[in-house]
């Protein structure tokens, strides 16, 4: 047997069923029309949002990467919450415009951006986060072609990462991001050029329950924007000090101390060099506001045993779950917080795992998890399915198609 991971605070139940935002479970597959289903509760990314703005200093700005869910109600809600849009792709600008969020308050990060892109980032007044002197190169000639000012940030690869981190973002040779030691010249080029410069960007890792360690690789990307700025005799306008915060998935996972980071931060904004006095500082978080506000829901279609193992075969899987299943870069699969959502209120009594509908033993949405015994007909959720799940998953994989989404 393994243990299944926390289901999140803020879902309720009533006669055996779940409920998100006191909605039912048959209510929520009637509006979503059919299963598989994302649903995501705009109340619990209001509420984690609330809380942390509560915690940390009033000069830092936060931003949503909407790479961890970009589903068109989820962002448009989200114009009103954060205070700009983290983006990677001409697609993803694409869809932070039709939002509504304005081009000045979203940044663009990521390598390998085209000519098409940067040129619609320059028109949007999008601020880009250059990964390369090259691309600088291009976005400069870029804006001489339209005339415009392009407005350009320094995307560092510093000398150190997120200790413990689910994903290492920096530290060592890396496609993302310039060497720190190369980033003054490149300060001091774009301040000859006609550009407006918007700081650095400043990304270790992600998916970190540490609260020390996000801590001191925040100490250290303030102590790296100081010498950075001072190196170049360039004054700083803007710190994206990435996010990293993680959410909790897996057993004995315990949930980030957001209040222990803010006082830190409080600490660290009341005592800046003078090179960063005059600084805007953003936060860049994705999975932290919405992981763990949204539901997957599948529905079992059949019921197997295969030498003694109960197999629950659903109409969803890794083409929609596919950080769920254990394949987007998890080193030793574990399960999800997972529960038969019409079934609440029984006793779990047997071992059963839970498997989608693909030709391939990758696609197990929960390995050997204690449940109540469950029928053909019933619904299984998966939780913490709010980021990195339909935007992150092969949807077409075997011709499967996407899961229906909706926002309650």
């Amino acid at each position: 047997m393994k243990p299944l991971g926390p289901i999140p605070m803020g879902f309720g139940s009533a006669h055996g069923q779940l409920q998100v935002g006191g909605i039912s479970l048959s209510e929520l597959v009637a509006r979503g029309g059919r299963t598989p289903l994302f649903v995501y509760s705009r109340a619990m990314v209001a509420e984690r949002i609330a809380a942390l703005r509560a915690v940390l200093p009033r000069s830092i700005s936060v931003n949503y990467a909407i790479k961890a869910n970009s589903f068109t109600p989820l962002l448009s809600a989200m114009t009103k919450l954060v205070d700009g849009f983290d983006i990677a792709s001409g697609g993803e600008l694409a869809m932070a415009l039709n939002a509504g969020m304005p081009g000045e308050r979203i940044s663009f990060a990521g390598p390998g951006k085209r000519d098409e892109e940067l040129r619609a980032a320059i028109t949007a007044g999008v601020t880009l986060n250059l990964e390369s002197e090259s691309e600088a190169e291009r976005a400069l000639a870029i804006g001489r072609q339209l005339g415009a000012a392009p407005r350009l940030a320094i995307r560092v690869n510093p000398d150190f990462e997120l200790r413990g981190s689910g994903m290492k973002m920096a530290g060592g040779a890396k496609p993302f991001g310039i060497d720190a030691g190369r980033v003054p010249a490149l300060m001091r080029k774009l301040a000859d050029e006609p550009c407006e410069f918007r700081g650095l960007h400043i990304f270790a890792g992600s998916q970190s329950l540490d609260a020390q360690a996000i801590i001191e690789a925040q100490g250290k990307v303030l102590a790296l924007a100081d010498r950075l700025a001072s190196d170049a005799g360039v004054p700083l306008p803007v710190l994206n000090m990435g996010g990293g915060f993680g959410i909790p998935y897996f057993a004995g996972d315990v949930p980030l101390d957001i209040g222990v980071i803010g006082a830190a931060l409080n600490r660290a904004v009341g005592d800046l060099p003078p090179t960063l006095t005059r600084c805007e500082f953003h936060l860049e978080l994705g999975r932290y506001l919405v992981g763990e506000a949204g539901v997957y829901l599948t529905r079992i279609v059949d019921r197997k045993v295969s030498h003694g193992e109960v197999f629950l075969i659903t109409d969803g899987g890794l083409h929609h779950q596919l950080a769920a299943s254990g394949n987007f870069g998890t080193v030793v699969r574990r399960n999800y917080p997972a529960a038969i959502a019409n079934r609440l209120n029984e006793e779990p009594v047997e071992v059963a795992s839970i498997v989608g509908c693909l030709c391939t033993p990758l696609d197990r949405l929960a390995d050997k998890a204690l449940l109540p015994r469950a029928e053909p007909g019933d619904i299984v959720a998966i939780f913490c399915a709010g980021a990195y799940g339909a935007s992150a998953s092969p949807s077409s994989f075997l011709g499967q198609g996407p899961a229906a989404e909706i926002l309650v």
